[in-house]
């Protein structure tokens, strides 16, 4: 198991996240996003385990101040979504292939 979570700014759900899998000493790689971002491979590999439209965090202010709130365009919002990537909502957690973005511990709890 190749567990990576993937963290924006440190919210409950990012604490609650690595709480969770420190607490069942389950290895993981913590990414910080602020520091190294998801690359477009990456992005598309978690997009395509969760739906496009499930990684942007549309609650957030970054994307209310954003240009991607007022395209259509799937490859216009991918390009700004990755170029400003705090509009991502996290955790990301992924194993691999599939991923989780939000705190899911009843899937986590399948990887074992």
């Amino acid at each position: 198991m190749n567990i990576q979570i993937f963290m924006g700014k440190k919210n409950f759900d990012c604490q609650k996240a690595e709480r969770w899998f420190k607490e069942r000493r389950i290895p993981y790689q913590l990414i910080d996003l602020t520091k190294k971002g998801l690359s477009p491979k990456e992005f598309d590999s978690v997009a395509s385990a969760v739906g496009f439209v499930n990684l942007i965090d549309t609650d957030s202010k970054a994307y209310a101040e954003s240009a991607a709130r007022f395209m259509s365009d799937k490859a216009l919002i991918k390009a700004q979504v990755l170029e400003h990537q705090n509009l991502i909502k996290t955790p990301i957690v992924r194993n691999g292939k599939e991923a989780t973005v939000g705190f899911h511990p009843e899937v986590w709890e399948m990887w074992k």
